[in-house]
C-alpha cells in the first residue's frame, strides 16, 4: 500500500496514531511502517467488539470415554502393528510447536535452543528429536517434521538447527514455516508502537497452527508425501514421545479424527486442561472451569471422572483439519506486558500489564474435530514440561524425569 492509501485505511479503523513518527523515519524505516501495517490482522477488532464466550456457562460437561493404561497394555500389540505400517506407507508426519522463546527460562533466545544438559550440552529441540528418531529408527522410515516458529525466534531457530546438523535427521525432511502474527492493542483498543516504524505484533497462539501452515503452502508437500495424520506437540515438554505407533494405530483402529495423549490427574483440582464431552462434542476445559462436584466427582471403579489431563500431544486426521480451517475458533484476549515506544522516543517493557494480546489455543481445535480418543499414557515416561527455570514443571524437574528414564544428562 502506499503511504496515501495507508493513511486512509488507518484513519477509518481509528489507528492513525501508527504513523505520527512517519516524517522522522528513513526510506527503510518508511518502507518498514508500511508493509508492516499491510500486514495487519484486523480480525482482533471483532474479538474486541464480540469477545468470545470463555465462561463455560453454556455448556453441557460431562466426562469422555477414552483407552486406560490397562485398555492399551491389553491391545498393544495390535495397536503398535497398525501404527508401524501408517508410519512406513509415510502417513504420519510430525508437527513442532516451536514459536516461544526462552525468557522464562532466563535466555534470549528460541525455548527448544535452551540446554538442559549437566555433564554436557544437550537442547530441548536435542532430546525431542532422539525421542522422535527412537520411532523412525524402529520402522525404518523418516518421520517428515514440521516446525512451527515465529516472528521473534524464526532466523534464531533455523540457524541454530543448521549450525548442529538438524541433529541427526536428513535437512530435506525438516521443514520451518512461521506463525501468524497478531496486533498487541492498549486498553483503549489503539496498535502499539513497538518503536517508531514497527506496530507491536506478537503470535497469534498456537490454535493458528494449521492455517500457518496452509498459507505456507505446506499442506501440497503433506499431500505429495501421501501424510494422513499430523501429530502436533509442544516444545516444552521434554519426554514427548513422538510419532509414537501405538498411538497412532489406537487412533486409526478407533476411527476417530483426532487421538489425544492425557495423563491420569494426581488429584481433582490439578492444574491441568481436562479432555471432556461437551454435549455431543469433545472439548477441552481449564481445570478452574471444573465445579467442586465436578472435579471430586468418581465413576463405579472409584477413579475420577475427569481424569483426563491433556499434555499437548495430538493427532489429526488431515482431510478433516482442511475441511474446519476456516472455521472460526473462540479467540482468548490475555493482559501483558508489552514492549513500547515510551514518550522519550525509547522502548521499553514496562513493569506491569499495559495492553492485551490476541491468542488461539491449539485445544480450542478439538471441538471442531467431532470425535477424539484420549489416550493414556504413564505420566513420568511421557509428561516432563519446562514452563520455569525452578520448582514446579522446572528444568529442574525435568531434569529429574529424564534421569529416571536412563537420559544420561
Amino acid at each position: 500500500m502506499t503511504y496515501q492509501q495507508t493513511k486512509e485505511l488507518l484513519e477509518k479503523k481509528g489507528q492513525a496514531h501508527l504513523l505520527a513518527y512517519y516524517d522522522e523515519l528513513d526510506e527503510a524505516g518508511k518502507k518498514n511502517l508500511l508493509e508492516g501495517i499491510e500486514n495487519i490482522e484486523w480480525s482482533f477488532e471483532e474479538a474486541l467488539a464480540n469477545p468470545a464466550d470463555l465462561s463455560g456457562k453454556n455448556r453441557d460437561i460431562k466426562p469422555i470415554a477414552g483407552l486406560r493404561r490397562a485398555d492399551i497394555e491389553a491391545r498393544l500389540a495390535e495397536f503398535e502393528k497398525v501404527g508401524v505400517e501408517a508410519i512406513k506407507a509415510g502417513k504420519v508426519a510430525a508437527v513442532l510447536l516451536a514459536g516461544g522463546m526462552g525468557t522464562r527460562l532466563g535466555v534470549d533466545g528460541p525455548k527448544g535452543a535452551y540446554d538442559i544438559g549437566v555433564t554436557k550440552p544437550l537442547y530441548i529441540f536435542e532430546q525431542q528429536m532422539k525421542n522422535l528418531m527412537e520411532v523412525t529408527e524402529k520402522c525404518g522410515v523418516i518421520v517428515p517434521l514440521y516446525i512451527m516458529t515465529s516472528d521473534k525466534n524464526h532466523a534464531q531457530t533455523t540457524s541454530f538447527w543448521k549450525e548442529h546438523n538438524y541433529f541427526g535427521y536428513p535437512e530435506t525432511e525438516v521443514k520451518f514455516f512461521k506463525q501468524d502474527m497478531a496486533p498487541a492493542v492498549d486498553y483503549n483498543g489503539k496498535i502499539i508502537l513497538e518503536k517508531k516504524d514497527t506496530p507491536a505484533l506478537s503470535p497469534n497462539g498456537n490454535g493458528g497452527w494449521f492455517s500457518s501452515l496452509q498459507r505456507a503452502g505446506l499442506c501440497e508437500d503433506l499431500h505429495a508425501r501421501g501424510v494422513e495424520w499430523l501429530n502436533i506437540y509442544a516444545v516444552d515438554n521434554v519426554l514427548q514421545r513422538i510419532a509414537d505407533p501405538v498411538f497412532v494405530g489406537a487412533t486409526i483402529l478407533t476411527g476417530v479424527n483426532c487421538g489425544a495423549k492425557v495423563i491420569c490427574k494426581t488429584e481433582p483440582k490439578e492444574k491441568v486442561g481436562v479432555l471432556c464431552m461437551d454435549g455431543a462434542q469433545p472439548d477441552i476445559i481449564e481445570y478452574y472451569e471444573l465445579t467442586d462436584e465436578m472435579a471430586n466427582m468418581r465413576d463405579e471403579s472409584g477413579e475420577l471422572s475427569y481424569c483426563y489431563g491433556v499434555i499437548m500431544n495430538y493427532l489429526f486426521r488431515l482431510s478433516t483439519l482442511e475441511e474446519i480451517v476456516d472455521k472460526k475458533i473462540p479467540v482468548h484476549i490475555v493482559e501483558k506486558k508489552i514492549e513500547c515506544l515510551c514518550e522519550d522516543g525509547v522502548t521499553r517493557k514496562p513493569e506491569k500489564e499495559n495492553g492485551k494480546k490476541f491468542e488461539a489455543l491449539a485445544v480450542d481445535l478439538i471441538k471442531l474435530m467431532g470425535s477424539v480418543l484420549p489416550f493414556e499414557v504413564v505420566r513420568e515416561k511421557e509428561f516432563a514440561p519446562i514452563k520455569n527455570k525452578t520448582g514446579v514443571d522446572s528444568v529442574e524437574s525435568a531434569r529429574a524425569l529424564l534421569q529416571g528414564n536412563g537420559v544420561i544428562l
